[in-house]
């Protein structure tokens, strides 16, 4: 069962609603989801998932993306992983996997297993006949989204683009969680399902600062590169490298924004050819 509270946020040339979601699939508190639909959607029109940063300010990515929505055509869908239901990195970037006394959490629990049912609901409440969801994640969303398809490997999505993470978790087994594999709920298969996944790595190539406030400077992190712009660098020739030696096809691109730094809204619309259809 889903309990939804709908509440119109504009009116005009599209339909902007926030809408409050509670899955039984997923035993957590409710989730609110801020949606984009432009006027006159056809139901086959892709569906794009984009995950907040940090600041955890779903209304801003809707914002900053409801433009886009409108010109592209697209059905855009923002949840909240607020601080209060999700407090600190574990249980958003890190999609709620472990719990505080690092075992691992029921998979109906995890941050990461909300995305699926939400999709159900906005392709009910929309009337979309859309089999698939494009994904993309800026900073910290970017740090849930190249998780998200290494845990959820049965997930609906077409299109992954991951922009601008902080530091990753890198695709091998000799790394500790949640710097690595080691130890973590992520096995062979799952790893090589990921490498096979349409993603795209998206980084800004001004996104090269190594004192910004909010990069992490943990040695494990730091083993990883400097800034944002090595780092994204280093996780992509690791998946190449896992792909090699796991012998699976490499599906996986990296792509630089030029002139781009650790904002979004230059992020955004470099991300929608690598999301959607032209």
């Amino acid at each position: 069962m889903v309990f939804i509270a709908l509440v119109l946020l504009a009116a005009g040339p599209v339909f902007a609603a926030k809408i409050l979601i509670k899955v039984d699939a997923v035993d957590g508190p409710p989730i609110r989801v801020f949606v984009t639909r432009p006027l006159h959607l056809e139901p086959d029109r892709p569906i794009v998932f984009v995950m907040h940063g940090v600041n955890r300010n779903a209304m801003d990515y809707r914002d900053q993306w409801h433009e886009l929505a409108k010109e592209h055509d697209f059905l855009l869908v923002v949840p909240e992983f607020n601080k209060r239901n999700f407090p600190g990195a574990q249980a958003y970037n890190l999609g709620n996997v472990f719990g505080r006394n690092d075992e691992i959490v029921k998979q109906s629990r995890w941050s990461f297993s909300a995305i699926e049912p939400i999709f159900d609901e906005v392709r009910r409440r929309f009337s979309m006949t859309t089999g698939k969801y494009s994904l993309y994640g800026h900073s910290a969303g970017a740090q849930f989204v190249h998780r998200f398809i290494f845990h959820v490997p049965e997930a609906r999505v077409s299109r992954i683009v991951s922009a601008n993470a902080g530091w990753y978790m890198m695709p091998d087994f000799e790394t500790q969680y949640p710097y690595g594999l080691k130890g973590s709920a992520v096995d062979r298969n799952r790893l090589q399902n990921a490498l096979q996944l349409p993603v795209t790595l998206l980084l800004g190539d001004r996104d090269t600062d190594p004192h910004h406030p909010s990069l992490r400077t943990a040695p494990e992190a730091m083993a990883q590169g400097e800034h944002r712009m090595a780092r994204g660098v280093a996780f992509f020739e690791a998946a190449r490298e896992a792909a090699a030696m796991l012998d699976v096809p490499f599906n996986w691109s990296l792509e630089t924004v030029p002139g781009a730094d650790h904002d979004n809204r230059l992020m955004a619309p470099a991300a929608i050819p690598f999301l959607i259809n032209q």
